[in-house]
């Protein structure tokens, strides 16, 4: 099973591509997704930094707006550029927009700020195949009453997305190579939430799902999901 996770790289984190790629390498990842939100790409060479330190980069882009419409209108802008859309949630509008469109990979963090989720979310993912992410930023970064909250809403959020068989991706959601956690220790902290191993597995793995999924949609001989033309 492959382990990926997902970045956010200077101009939106502290670090550049380069630089978190040749961490997760050490920690035996392989691959990155770079998530930077839409204001605040960064210019890299996904191709010869992968094969500089032997991992997969995979250009991503997590879209941060104000309102659906202008969420809508930027993952249309960008289905087609990035291998994984993700959106920014956290708020119960954005987390509802992000759940019921197909052409959204991720629901980013919908727990934070004032997000909530419930079981009509966590439905409409599994519908719509949208992977809700389990982060792990705040029980890793935060402390006292925060990480208390933390360490709950994920527990809620890991339950309703078992109930529906919804989809899911992990990750610590690091702004800086200093904040890349090797799988074994993002491991440790599923324990602590009381998820087995296979869960942190799963969700790593399935960043790394995504991108080959959609590459392989964007291939000329892709018609639709079962159905390839014969190039011979």
């Amino acid at each position: 099973m492959t382990r990926y996770e997902a970045v956010h790289a200077d101009p939106d984190g502290d670090a550049t591509v380069a630089r978190l790629a040749l961490t997760a390498s050490e920690y035996g990842y392989d691959g990155i997704v770079v998530r930077n939100h839409g204001d605040a790409s960064p210019e890299y060479d996904g191709d010869r930094i992968g094969e500089k330190y032997g991992i997969d980069v995979v250009e991503g882009v997590e879209i941060r707006a104000d309102d659906p419409g202008r969420a809508s209108g930027f993952v249309g802008n960008h289905r087609d550029r990035r291998t994984i859309v993700a959106v920014h949630g956290g708020t119960v509008e954005m987390n509802r927009f992000a759940v019921e469109q197909p052409a959204v990979d991720v629901l980013a963090h919908p727990m934070v700020g004032d997000g909530d989720f419930n079981h009509v979310l966590a439905k409409a993912a599994a519908t719509n195949s949208v992977h809700v992410e389990l982060s792990l930023a705040r029980v890793l970064r935060a402390d006292g009453g925060e990480r208390v909250q933390a360490l709950r809403d994920l527990r809620k959020l890991r339950e309703l997305l078992d109930d529906a068989d919804a989809p899911f991706v992990v990750s610590a959601d690091p702004q800086s190579h200093l904040q890349l956690r090797a799988p074994r220790e993002l491991r440790a902290i599923g324990a602590v939430l009381g998820f087995d191993a296979d869960v942190i597995e799963t969700g790593l793995a399935a960043w790394g799902e995504l991108a080959e999924r959609n590459r392989e949609r964007a291939s000329d001989a892709f018609v639709e999901p079962g159905v390839w033309l014969d190039e011979e």
